[in-house]
């Protein structure tokens, strides 16, 4: 309390504002990573409180997904601490049955974030040793600025908080319809109509199937390499075989392997526009955060012609792209499905723990604990099982700390009551 004094002291207009001691951590982000941490953090008695800038929690999944979304791996591997799927979902979860899993989680744990509040910044004040968490919230037309005060911070708004727009010569001059895929939610309005797809990773290859499913005529463009990996190998989940195998064979050998049976499954896609990386998909995924697409149907539809490939673009015009073979190609829409980064960057003043891109520097599995009481889950390149890794490793760090201190306050609060009562 002296520290938080002290802090008070440094800032004469600190107590001028809104602001709230809290007795435990913040949590930036209510999407899976943020609610796993929490849950975790309820089941070790700690409390917290979790700021989220929507009005709901995972506003990814609920706001900028596509309505045919469904979960790329079994469910199994994809469910968050403590509490498993429902038994009757599938084994691929639909986008609404997996933000019906995250409501009923929060419901479980407890778990009430504070909406449309948006965090604008947050430092370490080391005199004091406190976070100051600043934050703006949003109720209709008025903003309240609010600043939190606390031991631990833990960033859980994950890899994907902002679109990636990419800077292309004469897009301004298309003059027809740009969306990035987070907009997109079905190809129904795209009907009849000649799309561009920018970007081969699993979006551009789902939206590209869709817009077939809704007879469109997409053509995705495929810049560089891709690996295309089959969802199931011989019914089996790849995501799962790979995982076993790993228990027991190293990763290049394990690359092998899962591209002789996708060979034998999908056969050669470089003839189709499709090349591989020199690097095995698993070590691509570990050292460059690149994830393999897993195929649903796009594969068939690139063979049947329905799906063009082409390669990179060299610019827009009115109503047509240049691609850098020299082709120019007549389309009445563009997709960007051209990704996602981190935006913690723009918010937390710090830069040890995160480096310039939003992602912690340290490899897995050492990316979830800073210094000074930070933490960031989520930023693994694992998916959901990273990230509950992660909320579970931060739970227990944070609780054991907090027990210990528990327990010492309430052994100081009962010395200081005995000796009260001796002198009476």
């Amino acid at each position: 309390m002296e520290n938080l004094f002290r802090l008070a002291d440094q800032d004469q207009g600190f107590f001028q504002r809104k602001w709230t001691l809290v007795n435990g951590p913040v949590i930036v982000g209510a999407g899976p990573s943020g609610l796993a941490t929490a849950a975790c953090l309820r089941e070790q008695g700690v409390p917290f409180v979790v700021l989220e800038r929507a009005e709901c929690i995972a506003s990814l999944w609920q706001k900028r997904t596509y309505d045919r979304l469904k979960l790329h791996l079994p469910k199994q591997f994809c469910q968050l601490p403590k509490m498993p799927f429902p038994e009757d979902f599938p084994e691929y979860p639909t986008k609404r049955q997996f933000i019906e899993y995250l409501e009923s989680y929060a419901k479980h744990f407890d778990i009430n974030p504070k909406f449309n509040e948006c965090v604008q910044s947050a430092r370490y004040d080391e005199t004091s040793g406190f976070w100051r968490v600043k934050t703006v919230v949003t109720s209709g037309s008025n903003r309240t600025e609010f600043e939190y005060i606390c031991r631990w911070l833990v960033v859980a708004t994950g890899e994907n908080a902002e679109r990636v727009v990419p800077d292309i010569e004469g897009l301004a001059e298309f003059g027809g319809e740009i969306i990035h895929a987070c907009d997109y939610k079905s190809g129904e309005k795209f009907q009849g109509k000649k799309v561009l797809v920018v970007g081969c990773g699993n979006s551009g290859m789902e939206v590209s199937l869709d817009l077939c499913n809704h007879n469109a005529s997409p053509s995705m463009v495929v810049r560089s390499s891709v690996h295309v990996l089959p969802r199931e190998i011989f019914g089996k989940s790849t995501y799962e075989l790979a995982f076993f195998m790993l228990k027991w064979l190293p990763i290049w050998l394990v690359d092998k392997l899962m591209l002789i049976l996708t060979w034998l499954v999908l056969g050669n896609v470089e003839k189709y526009g499709l090349k591989r990386p020199s690097i095995g998909p698993l070590e691509l995924k570990n050292t460059q955060g690149k994830t393999p697409v897993l195929d649903i149907g796009a594969l068939a539809k690139i063979k049947s012609g329905d799906i063009n490939v082409v390669p990179g673009i060299k610019r827009f015009s009115r109503g047509e792209v240049e691609l850098l073979n020299g082709e120019k190609l007549d389309i009445d829409s563009v997709i960007l499905a051209t990704g996602y980064r981190s935006n913690v960057p723009s918010w937390l003043q710090e830069g040890e723990f995160f480096s310039k891109n939003g992602l912690p520097k340290a490899p897995f599995p050492n990316g979830w604990k800073g210094n000074g009481g930070l933490y960031a889950v989520g930023f693994t390149r694992r998916g959901l099982s990273g990230a509950s890794s992660d909320a579970m490793s931060i739970a227990k760090d944070i609780g054991m700390v907090w027990k210990q201190e528990t327990k010492q306050h309430k052994k100081r609060t009962i010395a200081c009551h005995r000796r009260c009562i001796s002198q009476f």
